[in-house]
């Protein structure tokens, strides 16, 4: 129900938000701090997923797309999915915890809002921002986790991962276009049709890349952040160029494939610019 590796999207940006705390901050328990940064992401997005799988059980059950899902089909039950958002959410405080008193206090307003954008296809074409600030608040919320504290710098990159993740939602949102319409949902796409929803969802990567920038300036970073970001943009021209109006055969290519790389070699380009052209690290 629940694919490990499709954390892969927001875990390399929380470990960068960490990384940048560091570097501004200094390396006390670097290594402890990681563990339960990654013990914490790992809870709440499972926690979410299966959150998410719940409520959307008998629209799933309904879309020819999604209803092969284990709830629908009853290879898994709703009371596991239950105590597996039950025991998620559980792991998801214990890391908060042990990280610091401020990340205690503001896990359950996370927690929330991940719950939330389960509800928000039915009421609001602007469902994919929500998601986009869901995974956004990850680097923040790791840089809280390392300085105690937020650095309003920080909320650059948090504002690009939720700029990147509406785009590629809104791309992934296009295969449902028919579905949408004929149940009344909200999206981008039902909104706005396919064609303007690809250009909407160029115009949040194009966002996106404008706050990389930005937040490289705010924290003079150097030559491989850069190059990071450069890297980033030719993987978006290239996932835009996978997705057409009138074919979206490729769609989750643009959306699985190259999302991963995306946020991979953004983290290493970014880790190694601190790491390397830092040298207090």
């Amino acid at each position: 129900m629940i694919k490990f590796e499709h954390s892969v999207f927001a875990l390399p940006f929380a470990l960068t938000g960490a990384l940048l705390a560091f570097r501004e901050n200094g390396y006390q328990h670097a290594a402890a701090k990681i563990l339960w940064i990654i013990v914490a992401m790992v809870g709440a997005r499972s926690a979410a997923m299966a959150f998410n799988r719940l409520v959307d059980a008998s629209i799933d059950a309904r879309n020819p797309r999604t209803k092969m899902r284990h709830l629908p089909t009853g290879l898994l039950s709703r009371s596991f999915a239950w105590s597996f958002v039950a025991v998620s959410a559980g792991v998801f405080f214990l890391a908060a915890g042990a990280l610091n008193r401020w990340c205690l206090r503001l896990a359950p307003v996370a927690l929330a809002i991940v719950f939330v954008y389960s509800f928000t296809k039915r009421f609001t074409s602007f469902s994919h921002l929500v998601l986009g600030f869901s995974l956004g608040m990850a680097p923040a919320a790791a840089w809280i986790a390392v300085a105690g504290s937020l650095d309003p710098r920080i909320l650059w990159l948090a504002a690009a991962v939720a700029f990147w993740t509406a785009g590629f939602d809104v791309i992934y949102s296009c295969q449902d276009y028919e579905f949408d319409t004929a149940e009344a949902l909200w999206s981008v796409p039902r909104r706005l049709g396919i064609r303007g929803a690809l250009v909407v969802a160029r115009a949040l990567h194009i966002l996106m890349v404008a706050c990389l920038l930005l937040l490289i300036y705010q924290l003079s970073l150097g030559a491989l952040a850069l190059a990071g970001v450069a890297a980033v943009v030719a993987l978006l021209a290239y996932e835009h160029s996978l997705v057409k109006a009138n074919d979206l055969s490729r769609i989750n290519a643009a959306f699985f494939t190259m999302n991963g790389y995306v946020s991979m070699l953004f983290f290493l380009f970014w880790a190694a610019d601190i790491f390397f052209l830092d040298p207090g690290a």
